[in-house]
């Protein structure tokens, strides 16, 4: 058996190499379109690797230091394999589909699948390429411990490059393809909210169902942050904002509905007396003409409602 933690033994040394000044010019492209942080980062992090940027490695002498780093941490040897692994996805990269250098690791070393199949994935992420990526990430053997990092960077950077989503700013699929899917125990307030927020943009009731999940604070936030998401909407008087007006509220909610909107921030939306007026009529609390149009439409007439 080899002793992969021979660098000789864990990489080669002829052919074409992944950390030239092409390679890592490309990588650092990668990481700026990320704010500055790839997953392979967090990885090395983790495991107490390297100060700063520690990859992509520049060169050979890059290499063998972050090898060496590598070897030295304090972690499992599983652990140290895994970013081997990772390390190798770039080789098989550049050297086209015959290459399986990480494969031939994992094998060698009897690397566990769960650790392939999550470096894979994140590698996948570093790549912007989220739909490979979710096919590993979303494996069940996976834990959930860069799931608010997912879930962030989804959000953020995982819209469909497809024509039809480039024309749907709120085009969630894969975000929510993951969320639903792991069902993660998200730690941070900024996953929560930005989650939430994609919830909310593709589906008002499945968010005030995610909401009811949180104790009153956490979930008085959430709830206007939901009926945020409808007043922002150019179209707030059309489906998403008749979906809101329509919900089965209890009697906390409604409550937050009525001074979020006469009261509170919602107020300061161009949309809101017409939202306002729209829970109104569903409820049967209207007073007053409605436009024949209905609210917010272009009807020449009106009809009363109530009596």
């Amino acid at each position: 058996m080899l002793d992969l933690f021979q660098f000789n033994a864990a990489f080669p040394t002829d052919g074409p190499k992944p950390y030239d000044q092409n390679g890592v010019r490309q990588i650092e492209t990668f990481r700026k379109t990320f704010d500055g942080i790839l997953f392979i980062d967090r990885v090395l992090k983790a495991l107490g690797v390297g100060e700063g940027k520690a990859y992509p490695p520049r060169g050979d002498s890059g290499l063998q230091a972050l090898h060496q780093q590598i070897c030295e941490a304090k972690v499992s040897p599983h652990a140290k394999l895994s970013v081997f692994y990772y390390l190798l996805l770039d080789y098989d990269e550049l050297r086209g589909a015959r290459s399986n250098l990480a494969e031939a690791l994992a094998e060698e070393s009897g690397l566990p699948k769960n650790y392939q199949i999550l470096m894979r994935g994140l590698w996948h992420m570093d790549r912007r390429e989220f739909k490979f990526a979710l096919e590993h990430l979303a494996h069940p053997s996976l834990p959930s411990e860069f799931a608010d990092d997912i879930i962030t960077v989804l959000v953020r950077h995982g819209k469909s490059s497809s024509a039809a989503a480039a024309e749907d700013d709120d085009d969630y699929s894969l975000p929510l393809a993951y969320y639903h899917t792991v069902q993660p125990m998200l730690q941070t307030s900024e996953a929560l909210e930005l989650l939430f927020g994609a919830l909310a943009r593709t589906s008002v009731t499945s968010a005030l169902r995610f909401s009811r999940a949180y104790p009153d604070h956490a979930r008085q936030q959430l709830f206007e942050k939901l009926v945020a998401s409808v007043l922002e909407h150019p179209q707030a008087g059309g489906a998403r904002g008749r979906e809101l007006v329509s919900l089965p509220l209890d009697r906390a909610e409604e409550k937050w509905f009525q001074e979020y909107i006469a009261s509170g921030e919602g107020r300061r939306s161009k949309n809101a007396k017409v939202v306002a007026q729209m829970r109104q009529v569903v409820t049967g609390r209207h007073r007053g003409l409605i436009p024949v149009g209905g609210l917010g439409g272009q009807g020449a007439g009106a009809v009363r409602a109530g009596r």
